[in-house]
């Protein structure tokens, strides 16, 4: 039974799994190779209601949510997720904030907002709160790996099921991707927007030239961390060498609300990752910091859940349909949302955010 709190309701305990998923053929971008994804699964119970929440990171994060974050909110108020976070996230000051504590925050947060909302009987969407109805997406994969044949279909394949902006990796052979580049224009057409990610590979020159190669020869209109993130120097410089039309985008990696204020002054647009930026709560506060500096904000990867935090960004510009992501969440939850006209809708005739745990399917990839 859940104990009697100012709300009457508490948390009555946090379930927690892990779940390790090949990818369907290896893949890479600017600065890493992999061949299989994490993610950390969170459960919160009470009142007979169960909130679902994850995050992309080591089996690791699963033994830091039970070892230090399950007995801080075992107990507390299920209506009061924010709560819960500040204390929570005050715990992991000893333990490091940045990295994989936030990310262990992250997938509690997320399961305790999804609680509230179940026991509420309403659609997550609409306690964050929202302020818009859908969120634009864009496809997002074009490894370095890809063949130019794989790297066409996918990219194509999104505009033709009507998602208009295209995202493909480069940098990891600069050498081969002005054919990759040529590939993926000619695939979309001149009537959809191309991407591109550098996942920090470049250094600034190298960059600034890339910049307005990209910008001139093909169309792009978004190069998302031509330089790394801790270079903030470096992003200024290429920010502010690169040619109109072009924005510089980073943030993914931001954790804690420090990593997105350095970040002001050296992006056009910031990105978040609710699964690493501390979960709904972490993200409405990064949403603020965006907006009083002008900024918009950029939803990166996990797309079922930031279709809800998302909507509830008023300066959002649009999320990323992250390849792995899309395959990983089809293939361990039901109730996930598919991309209609360009964007993704949150279903409110569903409690929470309608995703459940196919827990017999996932059950062959457990690693904990």
């Amino acid at each position: 039974m859940a104990v009697a709190t100012r709300s009457g309701v508490s948390v009555e305990r946090l379930w927690v799994s892990a779940y390790e998923t090949a990818t369907d053929e290896p893949e890479s971008d600017g600065t890493l190779e992999w061949n299989s994804t994490t993610i950390v699964v969170v459960q919160a119970h009470a009142g007979r209601k169960v909130g679902l929440g994850y995050t992309y990171a080591p089996a690791a994060a699963g033994s830091l949510v039970e070892e230090k974050l399950a007995p801080l909110v075992e107990g507390v108020d299920a209506l009061s997720p924010a709560a819960a976070w500040e204390t929570a996230a005050r715990s992991l000051r000893n333990v490091g904030r940045p990295g994989i504590g936030f990310c262990a925050l992250a997938a509690v947060d997320t399961a305790l907002w999804d609680l509230k909302a179940r026991l509420l009987e309403l659609p997550l969407v609409d306690v964050l709160p929202r302020v818009h109805d859908e969120v634009p997406v864009y496809g997002s994969g074009g490894f370095c790996s890809y063949s130019l044949e794989r790297l066409r279909e996918q990219l194509s394949g999104w505009v033709d099921d009507g998602i208009r902006r295209v995202k493909m990796k480069i940098s990891r052979e600069p050498e081969r991707d002005p054919e990759r580049l040529d590939a993926a224009r000619t695939a979309i057409g001149d009537g959809a927007e191309l991407f591109v990610d550098s996942n920090g590979a470049l250094r600034p020159k190298e960059a600034i030239a890339w910049a307005g190669r990209l910008r001139r020869e093909w169309g792009v209109s978004w190069f998302e961390e031509p330089v790394s993130s801790a270079d903030l120097e470096g992003l200024r410089r290429v920010r502010d060498a690169g040619p109109g039309g072009l924005d510089i985008a980073a943030g993914e990696y931001g954790y804690v609300l420090a990593d997105f204020r350095n970040l002001v002054g050296a992006v056009d647009c910031l990105q978040a990752d609710v699964t690493r930026c501390g979960g709904f709560t972490g993200l409405l506060q990064t949403a603020a910091l965006a907006r009083a500096n002008g900024l918009e904000l950029s939803a990166h990867c996990a797309p079922q859940l930031s279709a809800h935090g998302f909507c509830a960004v008023p300066n959002a510009r649009h999320l990323e349909y992250f390849h792995d992501h899309v395959r990983i969440e089809s293939l361990l939850f039901d109730g996930v949302l598919e991309p209609v006209d360009g964007t993704l809708r949150p279903d409110r005739s569903r409690p929470g955010h309608g995703l459940e745990l196919r827990r017999a399917e996932a059950q062959r990839y457990a690693v904990r």
